[in-house]
């Protein structure tokens, strides 16, 4: 009989250990499942229509634009589905600005600041440089107005010239050579 009871504890035992591996074993599976840290921005997908911020990261012209993203934690919100109308100040337009402003813009205790200066780069629309006319008031995603100029085939908004225009899988980027300040 106590031979019995013996076996039937290894047994109990032997249930109780099995049980806590497969546990184990099922929380590992869990843990591997789980969606890697990011938002849109971290999805890799080197086949469809880069998005407006994966086509920045991929200008060599734009580094100081995409590290002003970063800075104001706006990567995840431009990585969106969109659509999206946004006007990409190039390096030169951001040296065009009074020495030590960008470096001052890029301090955390300045990413208020710098987002609203980067809103109002951006539109919640995808519109072509076509849709604009001479004379138009757009209001900008910080709410704030700006103007549009035509001369001779070439846009401007406000003062800032646009050099180029890049479809994106959220929306459309209107290069221009000068940051866009509010009024």
């Amino acid at each position: 009989m106590k031979t019995l009871k013996y076996l039937a504890l290894a047994m109990m035992l032997f249930v109780a250990v099995s049980c806590g591996k497969q546990d184990d074993s099922a929380q590992g599976s869990a843990k591997q499942q789980e969606p890697p840290a990011g938002g849109q921005e971290a999805v890799k997908d080197d086949e469809s229509m880069k998005d407006i911020v994966k086509v920045a990261v991929g200008s060599k012209d734009h580094s100081t634009l995409v590290t002003a993203l970063k800075a104001a934690d706006l990567v995840t919100s431009m990585s969106n589905a969109g659509p999206f109308t946004v006007f990409a100040p190039t390096n030169a337009a951001f040296d065009k600005l009074p020495a030590g402003t960008v470096e001052t813009l890029l301090k955390p205790e300045n990413k208020g600041k710098l987002a609203d200066i980067l809103y109002h780069h951006v539109m919640t629309s995808a519109l072509d440089v076509d849709f604009f006319t001479d004379g138009q008031t757009i209001t900008m995603f910080d709410g704030k107005p700006a103007k549009i100029t035509k001369k001779g085939g070439v846009m401007y908004l406000d003062d800032a010239k646009v050099v180029a225009s890049i479809r994106a899988s959220n929306g459309i980027i209107h290069v221009v050579d000068a940051v866009v300040l509010a009024k």
